[in-house]
């Protein structure tokens, strides 16, 4: 339920002009216009914005709502309305402007590009672009943003950033993101990024190979506050190594060993099979977040990780797409136990696992006693399996979402339905959720979310650096 001054902000921001305001009421009233679309109230309260920040989402709200709301409009009137003071600026410099730093990150993780409304690192991107430039100099603003770029905004994206050397408006980029593009390109717009800002890094799509790879690294050395570094769907393939291959795999683990801050790793689709002691042997200091989702790994792998000194620190390990139900389950089970005091999120989807192969791994989980998440979604297991998994890790006090998959004994057999050779019954669907929801309910954690739905994993922060 929105506050009364909430409320009464609301009716403040239906009619311009604004009065004279007091400073402390800026924020309420930024936040009704925002929420309302009053691109011309917006424009008015930063033109006389009391304060040296002006940061978005702290203004106007959590994600979800912006996810929610189509504010692509309040975001341009925002940057014009800073473009148009700086323009001021630069005609009258007696002008006395409060602002200097708009901070527009963490405003949404939904995919740049793929939804007309809500705001994304998009609009973002696309917004600041296409601002207009100065070669002169006045104090100026920084702008502090996440940035997305593929195959259509690259020259957008590459002219704004070059030309932002001599702009007023100045951006500062904390998170940045390259899908479908090259290697050189990606170089490019690293090398006009602002080297103190940047702290993650996520390529992905690019069909970088090894050597795309071994070129982009060495320019992620200039950012030393670079903690995260996502390289997914890549086409990065270390299976079959030759002699020049071997060199590039020496190359990739002797950069990756320069970025003194980097504690979150995604190799996601990787072909790793056997060289994962290559590629980590030379970072500095443990990883926290170590992803490595259908990367083809071997028992090696796991026998090197659970050695490693980034075991006793991690705390989101994601393993999907590996089959767990023969020879990788005892090295599994052996690697969770070195993590079991630092674990907090734990990825296990799509691994083959049925009911004897999650009884073996069960007393291993049940001492990972930090663990938020556990995502079991796509292996084989009944509802007397996960009935049991709930009853017993109901001990786990700071568990709060499991993502289990459809029960096996929900299917109907011998059925075809648009190519799926199995089919949910959804009457004994419903009744193994109810069953589960029971359980939830006696024993009192209605803080606990047990789903079938994916989509949830991807939706909801459960870790975070």
């Amino acid at each position: 339920m929105d506050s009364l001054l909430f409320l009464c902000a609301r009716r403040v921001v239906d009619h311009r002009p604004l009065p004279a305001l007091p400073a402390d009421l800026y924020h309420v009233l930024f936040q009704a216009a925002f929420l309302d679309g009053r691109t011309l109230v917006l424009r008015d309260l930063v033109a006389t914005w009391p304060f040296p920040l002006l940061h978005l989402q702290r203004l106007v709200g959590h994600r979800q709502v912006l996810r929610d709301h189509p504010c692509n409009l309040c975001v341009q009137a925002v940057i014009q309305a800073v473009v148009a003071q700086l323009r001021q600026e630069l005609e009258k410099p007696e002008c006395n402007f409060s602002l200097r730093m708009l901070d527009m990150t963490g405003l949404s993780d939904s995919v740049a590009g793929r939804t007309t409304t809500g705001l994304s690192v998009w609009s973002s991107t696309k917004a600041l672009a296409k601002r207009p430039t100065s070669a002169l100099q006045p104090p100026g603003v920084d702008v502090h943003t996440d940035l997305f770029v593929d195959r259509r905004t690259y020259k957008i994206l590459r002219d704004a950033l070059q030309a932002g050397a001599a702009s007023p408006l100045r951006l500062k980029c904390r998170e940045f993101k390259a899908v479908d593009i090259s290697a050189s390109e990606i170089v490019t717009l690293l090398e006009s990024l602002d080297p103190s800002c940047l702290r993650r890094v996520e390529l992905c799509f690019n069909n970088l190979g090894l050597s795309g790879l071994s070129v982009i690294l060495p320019h992620l050395s200039r950012f030393p506050e670079l903690r995260s570094l996502k390289v997914r769907y890549s086409n990065v393939d270390v299976r079959h190594l030759m002699p020049k291959s071997a060199m590039r795999i020496r190359s990739v683990a002797r950069q990756l060993g320069m970025l003194p801050s980097l504690r979150e790793l995604n190799l996601g689709s990787s072909q790793l099979s056997g060289n994962l002691r290559q590629i980590l042997c030379d970072l500095q200091a443990p990883l926290e977040s170590l992803e490595l989702a259908f990367c083809s790994l071997v028992p090696a792998d796991l026998a090197f990780l659970t050695q490693s000194i980034h075991a006793p620190a991690l705390k989101k390990l994601d393993l999907s797409g590996h089959d767990f139900s023969q020879g990788l389950l005892e090295p599994l089970r052996l690697l969770l136990e070195e993590t079991s005091a630092s674990l907090l999120h734990l990825d296990l989807m799509d691994c083959y696992m049925d009911d004897s192969n999650l009884e073996v791994l069960l007393p291993t989980l049940l001492r990972c006693s930090r663990l938020r998440f556990l995502g079991l979604y796509g292996n084989s297991l009944s509802t007397a399996a996960l009935k049991d998994l709930l009853q017993k890790t109901l001990e786990l006090v700071d568990l709060h979402v499991v993502v289990y998959p459809v029960p096996e004994d929900c299917y109907k057999p011998d059925q075809q339905e648009s190519g799926w050779d199995f089919v949910v019954d959804k009457e004994l669907l419903t009744a193994a959720t109810a069953e589960i929801s029971q359980i939830l309910e006696n024993s009192g954690r209605t803080d606990l979310v047990w789903t079938y739905n994916p989509c949830v994993h991807g939706a909801l922060d459960y870790f975070s650096l």
